[in-house]
């Protein structure tokens, strides 16, 4: 299988052929392909603690790592009650911010419940959304949030793109100009308003930075295009893609520190279908490999996770991103 990358280079748009991953690759927890050691990494405090609301969403985009769609059920929805035991505990750990990730968040019906009881406890609460039609059937509730908590509540929507082409490429035809009227409502209401988009290949991200400052302009959205956590820009993700691994020795060869992984500082919450309760992984990205599921408590989720997942390697590693922002 060869991996399309569609850069923005040019127009028509380039197309670029990505190597095809190493199947002997990301295999072995302890050693790469080439017999080094591979890194781990431990967690040092849970920062985040990151509920995923299930994978039901109203988009079916087309590089969705999670394969989130209207009938992926594969992740259901956690219930207040059961996202309230795990408050009760991050509250006892020290944890400052809770992310609401999905699917998309606004299908499940206890989501603005979740994020009343996570604000009502002094969290910081981060929620990722496409701020379609299912956010939008809450705007008075989540109003009244933002009346209540606004200063610690962020709502960081999805924009693949600063043009409606790209974006629509991603996440289907229809759906650039219900996202930005969604980053409109959020913004006129006053509410501390992200956008998480990607670096695509062939582009530079002070290019990006500009072209998403020119859309925010065009559209009166008060968010700040060059400021990291205001605009978080995600590098491409392609599982099938090959990637290097990464060794203990990596660290000192790329000057990067395995503090700076999400998986030393987060950890998130998934309920599987047919499951009789949530488990802990841990990582956003990687909520269907039994390697990453590490307990059913948080208190259970702290062992040393093995970087044997090519996310591992091209978002936190080599990419530097985190989806905490």
């Amino acid at each position: 299988m060869i991996a399309t990358i569609v850069s923005a280079e040019g127009s028509p748009f380039a197309v670029l052929q990505a190597r095809p991953l190493d199947r002997a690759k990301f295999r072995d927890p302890l050693c790469t392909a080439g017999g080094d050691t591979r890194a781990h990494v431990s967690l040092r405090h849970l920062e985040t603690l990151w509920i995923n609301t299930g994978t039901l969403c109203n988009l079916s985009c087309k590089t969705c790592y999670i394969e989130s769609s209207p009938t992926n059920d594969a992740l259901v929805y956690p219930t207040l009650a059961e996202v309230d035991a795990y408050l009760d505990e991050a509250e006892d750990l020290g944890t400052r911010k809770i992310g609401f990730t999905g699917g998309e968040p606004f299908m499940n019906p206890d989501m603005v419940a979740m994020m009343r009881s996570a604000l009502g406890r002094g969290f910081e609460v981060l929620v990722l959304t496409n701020a379609m039609r299912p956010m939008r059937r809450f705007e008075d509730q989540l109003d009244a949030l933002r009346a209540w908590r606004g200063a610690r509540l962020t709502m960081r929507v999805s924009l693949d793109h600063y043009t409606q082409a790209l974006h629509e490429a991603e996440r289907g035809p229809n759906s650039w100009t219900k996202a930005v009227d969604g980053c409109r409502w959020l913004s006129a209401h006053g509410f501390r308003t992200a956008v998480a988009g990607r670096r695509l290949a062939g582009e530079n991200e002070a290019t990006a930075r500009a072209g998403y400052a020119g859309l925010f302009a065009a559209h009166d959205l008060r968010i700040d295009a060059f400021d990291a956590a205001a605009l978080v820009l995600f590098p491409e993700m392609d599982e099938a893609a090959d990637v290097p691994e990464i060794t203990e020795a990596c660290w000192d060869l790329l000057g990067v520190s395995p503090t700076s992984t999400m998986c030393a500082s987060s950890r998130m919450v998934i309920k599987r279908k047919g499951a009789p309760r949530p488990v802990v992984v841990a990582c956003t990205l990687i909520p269907y490999d039994d390697r990453f599921a590490l307990g059913e408590t948080l208190a259970e989720a702290h062992g040393e996770v093995s970087l044997s997942h090519p996310h591992c390697a091209r978002f936190c590693v080599l990419g530097g991103a985190s989806c905490s922002g």
